[in-house]
């Protein structure tokens, strides 16, 4: 007789060991591409800004994974539970994307491999809005904060399995049966924990035939929320661009350490074995964190740690430089031998930097929740943490674009530099006085108004850019990446404004930022327009960069004219 495998959720400690491994599933595909996939691309030639962009488009769905908690909460299954259904079916899709990936040859198909990838991860970030949802209805009081503890340790534990685990079994089973064996990894947690779970029925709220209505409902009022509430208070208007900045250098947790890797003669093991050492420094580091910051105070704790964040950047730099190791270079090539200080660099300065990077993680977070509005509280920190997961992905892309233009000591250099800008919006990150004070303050409106003004200026500033981008050189990449955010954040200020203003707006301006917003967005494919002028139908191309030079035009001027409105329901309604 075959034995049942117990419900999970039934226990105290069945939850916990629930929880665990199924954040270990968000962590294993994250550490597979970040490690694995990455080292592989660098070995088969593929260029630094390629793999940083591969990389970005892996943290991309994180950035947006507060638009899917209303198709979480609307749509429900009764015969396979609500969460548990859509967990279960996110692991199922998850594995199948895998699965799909062993017939793509690489690195002549790394644009469909990326694009497969992409949905992957989209996945996961449903996943991991379903699992979130779930803990809150099922945890007890008393068990959610060694529940969140473990399920960070299962997400550390899964990137070490990802990537760590798959290096030092390639060597047995090849690149391409690698796609299997993180499959399979998932599809064990969803056989030994996801289908036997017995979830509790909860009555559905919406129709299948509203439930989309309903979904954009919740959305349009996720973003409404998110913006009085970044608006609300000083410290949590200082926490959207806290949010946005990188929290300290960021280079050696990203592929410019896996591209180093490979090119300074590691092997696949010996890339394992680093990153093992690193996640391990890495999950210590972020218990005593959360220890210090209790006893000497977040700021103060997250302050040094961002600081000594840079050293090991700064430290691999100077290396780098000493041995005149300043360009890419293509692995295995021209026979040239590499110092063995290098490694011993590259060694010192991975391990140090992850014990820096675990003492600020888990502060970090903490400082967020002192500035977030206890009325929407899940709203404005599940925005914090989708605003810090567009930051990684800006990172990785302008990194990666960075080597091969300026060589590895100049993009260390001003990751180092870059990094510590954070540190001049810690003052203003204060937790308010009192609970009437941190709901919201007078000074609401004017900081909307002196957004909208910014974010126009920005819009228009896209203008000479294009006009005159082959004048940038090298730099021109990265000044597309900084537009692309700038546009990002212009698109999500006009839509959720714009429900905020309601009527005062009047219909003229709300129709134009309801078109304006999805076109900002759209502007990410001028990537692929960009090309020789014999590159397609010139009515096509001429369309295209009429386009490029109109919607920043447009949006610019449509945000000037939203920095004159009073912005006065924002106040009243963030002063309740």
């Amino acid at each position: 007789m075959m034995m049942r495998l117990p419900n999970l959720l039934g226990s105290k400690n069945g939850r916990l060991s629930a929880f665990f491994f199924l954040y270990m599933t968000e962590g294993i595909p994250l550490g597979f591409a970040a490690t694995a996939v990455a080292t592989q691309l660098r070995r088969m030639g593929v260029g630094p800004a390629e793999i940083g962009a591969f990389v970005a488009a892996f943290y991309l769905p994180w950035a947006f994974k507060w638009a899917f908690g209303p198709l979480v909460d609307v749509f429900r299954s009764e015969r396979f539970g609500h969460r548990r259904a859509w967990i279960l079916g996110t692991q199922i899709m998850m594995a199948a994307t895998l699965a799909v990936l062993i017939f793509l040859k690489l690195p002549e198909q790394l644009a469909l491999f990326t694009a497969i990838l992409l949905l992957h991860n989209t996945f996961a970030a449903m996943q991991d809005v379903a699992i979130d949802s779930l803990a809150c209805n099922v945890l007890h009081e008393d068990e959610r904060g060694l529940a969140n503890g473990l399920m960070f340790a299962g997400a550390a534990v899964g990137q070490a399995v990802g990537g760590s685990g798959v290096l030092f079994l390639m060597a047995y089973i090849g690149f391409q049966s690698s796609f299997i064996f993180v499959a399979l990894c998932i599809l064990a947690v969803t056989g030994l924990v996801v289908l036997p779970m017995k979830e509790a029925l909860i009555q559905a709220t919406a129709k299948t035939g509203s439930g989309l209505r309903h979904a954009a409902g919740e959305m349009r009022d996720f973003a409404m929320a998110a913006f009085r509430a970044f608006l609300g208070t000083k410290g949590a208007y200082a926490g959207v661009f806290f949010a946005l900045l990188p929290a300290g250098a960021m280079s050696l947790s990203l592929a410019l350490q896996s591209n180093l890797s490979v090119e300074l003669g590691l092997n696949d093991d010996q890339v394992a074995w680093l990153q093992l050492f690193s996640t391990i420094s890495a999950a210590v580091s972020m218990v005593i964190g959360g220890v210090l910051s209790d006893h000497l105070g977040r700021r103060r704790v997250l302050s040094v740690s961002i600081v000594l964040m840079s050293l090991p950047v700064l430290y691999l730099m100077m290396v780098l430089q000493q041995h005149g190791y300043v360009m890419p270079r293509t692995p295995g090539g021209g026979g040239a031998s590499v110092a063995p200080e290098l490694v011993t660099a590259l060694w010192v300065a991975t391990i140090a930097f992850n014990i820096f990077m675990g003492l600020m993680y888990g502060v970090r977070s903490a400082l967020f929740m002192d500035v977030t509005n206890p009325r929407v509280a899940a709203t404005q920190f599940t925005a914090y943490m989708a605003l810090m997961n567009l930051a990684i992905a800006y990172t990785a892309t302008w990194q990666g674009l960075a080597i091969e233009a300026w060589g590895y000591p100049v993009t260390l250099a001003v990751d180092a530099v870059f990094g510590l800008t954070c540190l001049l919006l810690l003052p203003l990150m204060k937790k308010a006085r009192s609970e009437g004070e941190q709901v919201g303050d007078t000074h609401a409106a004017q900081r909307a108004s002196r957004s909208a003004f910014g974010l126009g200026l920005l819009c228009l500033s896209w203008l000479p850019f294009w006009a005159f981008r082959a004048d940038t050189g090298a730099a021109q990449p990265i000044f597309n990446t900084f537009f692309t955010l700038v546009f990002v954040v212009a698109a999500l200020f006009m839509l959720a404004g714009r429900g905020v203003l309601g009527a005062e707006a009047g219909a003229l301006l709300r129709r134009a930022t309801l078109w304006l917003a999805p076109l900002l967005l759209a502007l990410y494919l001028r990537r692929f327009l960009d090309g020789p002028a014999d590159s397609g139908p010139t009515l096509l191309l001429s369309l295209s960069e009429g386009l490029i030079y109109a919607v920043p035009l447009l949006a610019g001027l449509v945000l000037l004219r939203l920095a004159r409105y009073s912005w006065d329901g924002l106040s009243a309604q963030t002063a309740r």
